[in-house]
């Protein structure tokens, strides 16, 4: 028998599929999706040391949910899940020098302060992101410096939560 290449394709894809089908993978986010539901609203503590922080971890939050959640940001009044979030005060930590001991890169550490909420219990987690980066030696940290180390920070850290939250689901599914 005669296979062309296209034949052979369709044939391996098909054996990949039956095998994610036949051990009952399931995407982390349908996990998840069983501990927060369809519907989730969010709400961010204003820092009063870095207002403009606020923002950025709003939308990295909201992005997330949308994204990997797979649900629909809603009303408070709407939601089966609430989320409150609240950043400590980032840190930034020198991680190499060059030969004449000045700083070229620093790791900024966010951590997130997160109470998820629902009808029938609140829990509260901690999770923390890290984001290097280089800097021009013996130069101080600038505005967008900052910025960008709060922001891919924040995502690896809500990141974290995310990974947390479908471990619940996961365990709660398999106790069933």
């Amino acid at each position: 028998m005669n296979f062309k290449p296209q034949h052979i394709r369709l044939i391996l894809l098909f054996l990949v599929l039956t095998q994610f089908i036949s051990c009952g993978y399931k995407p982390s986010s349908k996990y998840s999706r069983n501990v927060v539901g369809e519907k989730i609203s969010t709400s961010v503590t204003i820092s009063a040391q870095d207002p403009e922080n606020t923002v950025l971890i709003k939308d990295a939050v909201d992005s997330a949910i949308i994204k990997v959640f797979h649900a629909s940001l809603v009303d408070r009044k709407d939601a089966q899940t609430h989320l409150s979030l609240s950043i400590s005060e980032p840190s930034y930590a020198p991680i190499q020098y060059d030969s004449n001991g000045y700083v070229i890169s620093y790791r900024a550490t966010i951590t997130l302060g997160i109470t998820r909420e629902t009808k029938a219990i609140t829990k509260n987690y901690t999770s923390s992101g890290t984001y290097d980066f280089a800097v021009v030696p013996n130069a101080v940290l600038t505005d967008q410096e900052r910025f960008d180390a709060i922001r891919y920070g924040s995502i690896k850290a809500i990141s974290s939560f995310i990974a947390e939250v479908s471990a619940e689901g996961s365990r709660a599914k398999t106790k069933e």
